[in-house]
């Protein structure tokens, strides 16, 4: 090849050299390692254009003015001035130099890379990451290889623009695409250009997903407590599993240590899942006890249709809950099962065995008031139940088979064993327009009492039968009609009245223990069963009849927008057969129901359920709840809730935005019977361009004497944290108190 002499600077040169180095020819090294995530295409050839070049081709080019490099679609580069070694395969750049690789991009001053091995450097550097869109400015940056590279005294943002809300500053970050995970030392966080945290180490993942790594503290405040702090790390350990340790400071009990873990996984035989968390603090400063609280879920296939689990609960002592709660819901659990189950499944029939115990934590305010005291269940040693049926068998005929048989222990009260068998047949006809459904069933039991003094008195005899049978019809009709009660598409109303008898004849079963029986909640789904007990010691007697009427509103594509309901039971006979009582109840018919619930337009929903007594003139319960929620992250639910003689709670939430940033989330639960606040919720949160920072504060009951008031503040920094949270996390408070709350920054899962 010739030389190229200088040429007027209207006249470009461009240049093309084939990539001399071939797949063969790769070092020993680079084979035996994985293969990284940016792959060069080494047979792509390196075009040059500049507005002069010099040098000899065989070995170097001198490129002057507005000078381009491309290698294949991988790498292109534009500067002042560059030198390209041909058998080293490198340049040498200088002067407004401009790099998109891999589609990364790259502005610097003075910049040398080796395309074979993507190793060089580059000085007075800004980047962006396609991935993720990670960005910063360094005095240097050195490249490893070609996914790895050495951020020397630089900064790293998620944010756009050039002066970021927030940025890290580290006097070295290794940056590695390969591995999605970015690392530094000596770093500080900067938040408005004020320092936030600093950390002698930090890790990210460069592309927002999840990784290993510290996450942002969780600071707060409990009024029970005092100043709180949680320190949590995240191990990624893999895309199936993952576990979060913590430390929590609280300032009047101490260093508490805790961890949650989750796996999801799939073996030869199916699919298995768990998540356990355990909570530790040692010596209480108030208790001067070591208190703890495990939590541990499981389930997993052993085989086609065979899966076992768990569910194992359990807390150091009766106090944990009113000390400790998070939320409402775990301050009022106070009966912590504990189950190993196992379960096989048919097309025809199933079988379940299971061990079940509760450990219950009392009330403190128990000790003063036994009406406060918590009721111990029945622990099963074990049980094992049966279940088999067939459809449309012997010319439409449906039968089913359930068998269980349960040992039942308790400190305090009679126990024994249990074998119920309840057989059933039904015929169904179902046509266009109507439906009847006779059904006959029978309900065996045989008992076998522990003959102990305590409990010989109320239960003389030690084996016990019974075999009640129950007969009943269930019917009904379907009217339609075409409305335009929701727009001008049209749509369909729908009147189906519906009548459901049973009778049940009376069997003294006044002898008979109650393990696991109770009054069943009378509601549009009760009203429709054969027994008017949930649970198999008690069969009621039944001479009645439901009548109810359902009205639906479907829109053309066959979406249910409204339904009505109307129903009431009328009763033929006194029920004689009580729970804990010999007196019958004598009544011609039950409560009224009515209930209402749909979506009624696209901005508003409803749900409610009133129970009325007619006989004495009076509401017995109600408990509505309206949902107004116009678009995206706006949100107002208003509900009350009544119980004669017991509660009427009103109650108000939601989410809804005060300016474009800022947005107030609330609740309030007040009972109007007791006049005071059940729970509230008070919070805000500000959305910026890269950011999230919400607070607030709760309050909640945690016994019927004592409350809980935690205040939280929670910074989230788009792409440093994976959003997870524990403790007093501002996005779980919204999320578990609020219907219909929608996060500003979802959290990557």
């Amino acid at each position: 090849m010739s030389w190229f002499s200088a040429s007027p600077p209207s006249q470009r040169w461009a240049f093309a050299i084939s990539a001399l180095v071939t797949a063969a020819a790769v070092p020993a090294h680079a084979q035996k390692a994985p293969r990284p995530a940016h792959v060069e295409d080494v047979d792509a050839p390196t075009v040059m254009t500049a507005d002069s070049m010099s040098g000899r081709p065989e070995r170097e080019l001198n490129l002057n003015s507005n000078v381009v490099i491309e290698r294949g679609k991988t790498t292109k580069m534009t500067a002042d001035t560059a030198c390209y070694k041909q058998v080293e395969d490198e340049f040498d750049a200088e002067g407004r130099i401009r790099m998109w690789r891999f589609g990364d991009y790259y502005t610097g001053d003075v910049m040398k890379l080796n395309m074979e091995t993507g190793k060089g450097f580059l000085l007075n550097p800004t980047y962006q990451f396609e991935v993720g869109g990670g960005r910063g400015k360094a005095e240097r940056i050195d490249f490893i290889n070609q996914d790895e590279a050495t951020v020397i005294d630089g900064t790293y943002t998620t944010c756009e623009g050039p002066n970021p809300d927030w940025y890290l500053k580290s006097s070295t970050l290794n940056l590695d695409s390969g591995r999605d995970v970015g690392t530094g030392s000596k770093t500080v966080i900067y938040f408005k250009d004020v320092p936030i945290l600093g950390t002698p180490g930090i890790s990210f993942s460069l592309s927002g997903a999840r990784r290993s790594g510290w996450l942002a503290p969780t600071p707060g405040f409990n009024s029970k407590n005092g100043f709180e702090l949680l320190v949590p790390y995240y191990l990624n350990i893999a895309p199936n599993r993952d576990l979060t340790l913590y430390p929590k400071y609280i300032q009047r009990r101490g260093i508490q240590l805790g961890a949650v873990g989750r796996y999801l996984g799939e073996t030869d035989a199916g699919l298995y899942s768990g998540e356990t968390a355990v909570e530790y603090l040692p010596n209480d400063k108030q208790t001067k006890t070591n208190r703890y609280m495990i939590k541990s879920k499981h389930e997993q296939a052993l085989a086609k249709g065979w899966t076992y689990g768990w569910d194992v609960r359990e807390a150091s002592d009766n106090n944990y809950p009113n000390d400790f709660s998070k939320n409402v819901a775990s301050a009022t659990e106070r009966q912590l099962l504990r189950e190993l189950r196992t379960d096989y499944r048919t097309e025809d029939w199933s079988l379940t065995a299971r061990v079940q115990n509760y450990q219950v934590l009392q009330d403190p305010a128990a000790a003063t008031d036994p009406n406060l005291t918590v009721t111990r269940p029945y622990d099963r040693l074990p049980s094992v139940n049966f279940h088999a049926g067939k459809y449309d068998v012997w010319g439409g005929f449906d039968w089913t088979f359930d068998a269980e048989a349960t040992r039942f222990s308790h400190p305090t009260k009679v126990e024994g064993s249990r074998v119920v068998a309840v057989p059933q047949v039904s015929f169904p006809i179902i046509r266009p327009g109507y439906f009847v459904t006779p059904k006959l069933m029978l309900n065996a039991s045989a008992y076998e009492l522990d003959n102990n003094a305590a409990t010989r008195a109320q239960f003389p005899k030690t084996s016990l039968t019974r075999a009640v049978p129950t007969f009943s019809v269930d019917s009904g009709l379907v009217f339609e009609r075409d409305t335009k009660l929701f727009g001008d598409k049209g749509g369909t109303q729908t009147l189906e009245p519906r009548l459901f008898y049973v009778y049940t004849p009376y069997r003294d079963q006044s002898q008979f223990p109650t393990f696991d029986t109770d009054n069943g909640t009378f509601n549009l789904t009760q009203i429709f069963t054969e027994n008017r007990f949930v649970g198999s010691d008690r069969i009621g007697d039944a001479n009645q009849v439901t009548a109810a009427v359902v009205s639906r509103f479907l829109q053309p594509d066959g979406a249910e927008r409204l339904r009505l309901t109307f129903g009431q039971r009328f009763y033929f006979a006194d029920q004689r057969v009580q729970l804990n009582s010999a007196t019958p109840v004598n009544q011609s018919r039950s409560d009224i129901l009515l209930a209402a619930t749909g979506r009624v337009s696209d901005t508003w929903t409803v749900d409610s359920l009133v129970q009325y007594n007619p006989s004495e003139g009076q509401l017995m319960s109600y408990n509505y709840t309206l949902q107004y929620q116009p678009g995206a992250k706006k949100v107002l639910n208003v509900s009350n809730r009544f119980q004669r003689g017991s509660m009427r709670n009103a109650e108000v939430s939601g989410q809804w935005p005060l300016t474009d940033r800022l947005y107030g989330v609330g609740r309030i639960s007040y009972s109007l019977l007791d006049r005071r606040m059940v729970d509230s919720l008070v919070g805000l949160e500000y959305k910026g361009d890269c950011w999230v920072f919400r607070m607030g504060a709760q309050r909640f009951v945690t016994s019927a004497k004592d409350a809980s008031t935690p205040i939280f503040f929670q910074l989230e920094l788009t792409g440093l944290s994976n959003g997870l949270g524990l403790g007093a996390n501002g996005l779980e408070t919204f999320t578990k108190t609020v219907p219909g709350y929608q996060a500003l920054n979802p959290p990557i899962r």
